[in-house]
């Protein structure tokens, strides 16, 4: 039926969100008991939450004080246990008070009130690319230019400094990281994202970085220093969600780490946009931090276990760009043919569910799609190891190279 008004131009330049695309992709494979469908898709955890933690939440659901609205930047007790957890992730010296914290319905309004409160329309925004769809996703609805920070397989893609420097101009407001990095699983150091503080600093413009990923780091020492002094205020805006650790994506609820002095203005946007972040995970998940540090803990373990397992199997033709997080970015082996289509058909006929790097790729221009291609082929597949078992990324592993005959694609030499 034609609309008898008009949409928004912020709408019709946006992408459409592509895991539906997943999910017809996976609808159209007819599975059986002997070759059932893999999903490699979507980011999601693998596992419920913790028994304490279900049980917390179906209490806060029953309690009187779940009903009411809270304050736009959600209930104080939460905030002092995110700050303390903040203090057990990033070390004694991490300078993070609740007076920092805002909460807010998962980590993408987080990013989403971030912007509001950062920029105008026509502003610019650096991405990495290939970048997190609902990021460009986000600019796009507000009228914003992305600008592309490209990265390449032969720097793990790790973004450059001295790019990054060289794309920054008076329209300029903010660079905007996530790692470990969604979708490529690239881990930023330390150093690196000091030097990006830095620079950020230097030409007055905001650094958000979205550490939604930051619980599967493994190796033992914080993610970074950067909240090490009182200076991270003047440049950091720190992104966070619950729903990968505490395995809570439909509870909907994240947060923004920055400034009293920004927050102010934050806040004005969650006032309207989300009132309050939700109550019931709020009471049940705040008192339960310091309980589930092992749960946490193991859940990490259990994903780089899947990490190495997929590593291992993955067949030799295929080649691993970078691993981390929940995910792992591979380069197809098929000669001249896209990753769009190989993904489509290792979901329709395969029964394995990826997505190709070209969702995280394109820009939308003047109704075009215009991909901003990784390398000069667009080869490269995500796969999230966090969703299935490890039995599932061996048999995932086996139709991969089953697929180099199957497809009848050439394969590289």
């Amino acid at each position: 039926m034609a609309l008898s008004f008009r949409v928004g131009r912020g709408i019709l330049s946006t992408l459409s969100p592509p895991i539906p695309q997943a999910h017809e992709w996976a609808n159209a494979y007819k599975a059986t008991p002997a070759r059932p469908l893999l999903n490699m898709s979507q980011g999601v955890p693998g596992i419920p939450p913790p028994p304490e933690l279900q049980r917390a939440l179906g209490a806060a659901a029953a309690s009187q004080e779940s009903f009411g609205y809270t304050v736009p930047e959600g209930d104080l007790s939460m905030r002092n246990a995110l700050a303390a957890e903040m203090k057990h992730i990033y070390g004694n010296s991490c300078d993070v008070t609740s007076s920092d914290i805002a909460l807010t319905t998962g980590c993408n309004l987080a990013f989403v009130a971030s912007i509001m409160a950062l920029t105008d329309a026509g502003d610019e925004v650096i991405l990495p690319v290939p970048w997190y769809f609902n990021h460009q996703m986000t600019l796009s609805m507000l009228g914003l230019e992305t600008v592309c920070l490209r990265t390449y397989p032969e720097d793990g893609f790790q973004p450059s400094i001295e790019r990054c420097e060289k794309l920054i101009t008076p329209k300029t407001r903010a660079i905007a990281l996530v790692t470990p990095n969604n979708p490529t699983g690239s881990i930023y150091s330390a150093e690196l994202l000091a030097q990006f503080v830095k620079l950020a600093t230097d030409k007055g413009v905001a650094l958000i970085i979205d550490e939604t990923y930051r619980d599967f780091i493994t190796s033992g020492e914080p993610p970074h220093a950067l909240f090490a002094s009182d200076a991270w205020r003047r440049t950091v805006v720190h992104c966070y969600s619950f729903s990968k650790a505490y395995c809570i994506p439909g509870h909907r609820l994240g947060a923004i780490v920055a400034a009293p002095e920004f927050l102010t203005h934050v806040k004005t946007v969650l006032d309207t946009v989300q009132i309050c972040p939700p109550r019931v995970v709020q009471l049940a998940l705040g008192p339960l931090l310091p309980s589930l540090r092992d749960f946490v803990a193991e859940t990490a373990r259990a994903v780089e276990h899947r990490h190495v397992l997929f590593r291992n199997a993955l067949p030799p033709s295929w080649r691993l760009g970078a691993q981390g997080g929940y995910y792992a970015f591979v380069r197809h082996p098929f000669k001249h043919v896209a990753a769009f289509d190989v993904c489509k058909r290792l979901a329709t006929e395969m029964g394995v569910v990826t997505l190709p790097s070209a969702f995280f790729c394109e820009q939308k221009v003047g109704g075009e799609v215009k991909e901003v291609t990784v390398e000069e082929e667009d080869k490269w597949i995500r796969f999230s190891v966090a969703n299935i078992n490890d039995e599932k990324v061996q048999k995932v592993c086996e139709r991969l190279k089953e697929s180099e005959t199957a497809l009848g694609w050439e394969l590289e030499g």
